[in-house]
């Protein structure tokens, strides 16, 4: 019976995605000062207007982030042929972590299949005024912040989030 009301309470409050952020910052900002882009070709968020975004920042070593990448694989396999598209922005913590090698060692074992990109100089971390690890940023399709959630946790009411985006009609 929890679970239920849970699951109600989440839907009630995913009814309607409000746009966060003020008027003139609710467009996501672009991704900015990427070293690399691993797992495809760097993309913008022009690019991917028209699709309905998550974007996950965290770092390999971050054990939050570790947590919430099986959800977010997840995500991606159950909903990118429905329009999602996850983009890991991954911002390092300790100095360790802007190598690239051992980004690409941890995205192999992670088993990510999605795109990252190593954002080493926090460009893309400070235009979208992130200040966690991980965090989850969900953009509709007219490239909107429609939804945000910070740290472990609430997975079904970022699931809700999702499905709730993309089945708005444009």
């Amino acid at each position: 019976m929890l679970n239920r009301i849970k699951t109600l309470t989440a839907a009630a409050v995913l009814a309607t995605l409000p746009v966060l952020g003020h008027a003139a910052a609710a467009t996501a900002p672009e991704f900015r000062g990427i070293d690399n882009w691993l797992n495809g070709p760097p993309l913008t968020m022009q690019q991917l207007r028209g699709k309905v975004v998550l974007v996950d920042f965290w770092t390999y070593t971050c054990i939050n982030c570790i947590h919430t990448l099986p959800y977010v694989k997840q995500w991606n396999e159950k909903y990118r042929n429905q329009g999602l598209a996850v983009i890991g922005v991954h911002t390092p913590e300790y100095p360790f972590e802007r190598d690239t090698g051992n980004v690409k060692t941890a995205i192999s074992r992670f088993g990510i299949s999605y795109p990252v990109a190593q954002d080493n100089e926090y460009a893309t971390w400070n235009a979208w005024g992130n200040q966690y690890w991980p965090a989850f940023y969900l953009v509709d399709r007219k490239g909107r912040i429609v939804y945000s959630h910070f740290g472990e946790g609430d997975y079904a009411q970022t699931e809700a989030a999702i499905q709730h985006a993309l089945a708005e009609k444009d």
